[in-house]
C-alpha cells in the first residue's frame, strides 16, 4: 500500500502524468520504494477511482495526448493521514542474508563473490545517497527544489531536514551492509585457509 502514499508524496508537488511519476519515481522516492511502471500505472488508475487524483487528458508532442495526475483534497487528506498514523511494519525477506545462513553449501570461492558483490552493491548505494545528501546541501536537488517552491519558507529547513535525515539513514545501512560482508570474507578465510 506504501506506492499509494509515495505517489501522493510526488504529486503533492505538482501535476504529473504517468510517464512523469516514473522517471520522478526512479530519481527520488524509488529510493526507498521501488515500483515498476507496471504497478504504477494501474495504482494511478485505482486511485483516480477512489477520488484521491483527478485526471485529465494533456497535449503530449506534435499529435498525442497522456493523461495528468492532480491531487485532490481527498488525496492530500489520505497522504496526511497515513504520514501521521504509526507504520505497519512487514515481514522481512532478506535473500542476501538467508543465502549467508547456508554458505556452507557453496564452494569457498563462491561464498567469496557472494560477499564481494554485496559489497559492490552497496558500495554503489553508498555513493549514490551520498550524492543526494550533497545535492540537497548545495539545494541542487530538483525535486526537492520544486517542493520548496510549493511550501512558505518558513517549512525550507524542516522538508531539506528530513530528506537529509532519510539519505543519512540509508547511507548508515549502506555501511553496516559493507561491513558485515566484509567480515563475511574474514569469516569465509578463517574456516577456509588457503593451501
Amino acid at each position: 500500500m506504501s506506492l499509494r502514499y509515495a505517489l501522493l508524496a510526488l504529486l503533492s508537488v505538482e501535476p504529473m502524468t504517468g510517464y512523469d511519476l516514473y522517471k520522478e519515481f526512479e530519481s527520488s522516492v524509488g529510493h526507498v520504494w521501488h515500483a515498476p511502471d507496471s504497478q504504477i500505472y494501474p495504482e494511478l488508475r485505482r486511485m483516480e477511482k477512489d477520488g484521491l487524483l483527478e485526471g485529465e487528458e494533456v497535449v503530449w508532442g506534435q499529435r498525442g495526448k497522456k493523461r495528468q495526475y492532480h491531487i485532490t483534497e481527498a488525496g492530500t487528506a489520505a497522504f496526511r493521514d497515513w504520514m501521521n498514523g504509526t507504520l505497519e511494519y512487514s515481514r522481512v525477506r532478506d535473500p542476501a542474508h538467508l543465502k549467508a545462513a547456508y554458505l556452507e553449501w557453496a564452494e569457498p570461492e563462491a561464498a567469496r563473490e557472494q560477499m564481494r558483490a554485496h559489497i559492490r552493491h552497496h558500495t554503489a548505494q553508498l555513493e549514490q545517497w551520498r550524492e543526494k545528501v550533497r545535492e540537497i546541501e548545495q539545494g541542487t536537488s530538483p525535486m526537492l527544489t520544486r517542493r520548496l517552491a510549493t511550501l512558505p519558507a518558513s517549512e525550507h529547513s524542516k522538508t531539506t531536514a528530513f530528506k537529509k535525515f532519510t539519505y543519512q539513514g540509508l547511507i548508515a545501512r549502506a555501511e553496516q551492509e559493507i561491513a558485515w560482508a566484509q567480515q563475511g570474507l574474514a569469516l569465509i578465510d578463517e574456516l577456509y585457509p588457503a593451501g
